[in-house]
């Protein structure tokens, strides 16, 4: 069952950025695009790269190891070297408050 853990606040993304944020033994990237928050795991499925330290462009990020893309609302393969996507998130914003749905 998913449970939804508060991860950051709106403030914390400015537009057009992805930002890394960790949850316990988790390493879960946030993007906003169009005023939308995205949630993605912050493994590259090529080589484990971070995709937090990427960049944005519309909904894709691009991975800063060998230019992996996926799309953040999706997780799906953009852009070769990857072939696996990655996992993605629900998000709820409460407030000020990011509420990413974590399963344990």
């Amino acid at each position: 069952m998913a449970e939804l853990v508060t991860v950051a606040h709106v403030q914390d993304i400015p537009e057009g950025t992805i930002r890394t944020f960790f949850v316990g033994d988790r390493h879960l990237a946030l993007a906003k695009v169009d005023g939308a928050i995205l949630a993605i795991e912050d493994v590259c499925s090529h080589d484990g790269g971070p995709l937090g330290d990427g960049e944005v462009d519309g909904y894709e990020v691009e991975c800063p190891r060998h230019g992996a893309r996926f799309d953040l609302r999706t997780g799906g393969v953009r852009s070769f070297p990857a072939v696996v996507g990655i996992r993605t998130y629900q998000v709820r914003v409460e407030g000020s408050e990011i509420k990413v749905a974590l399963e344990y």
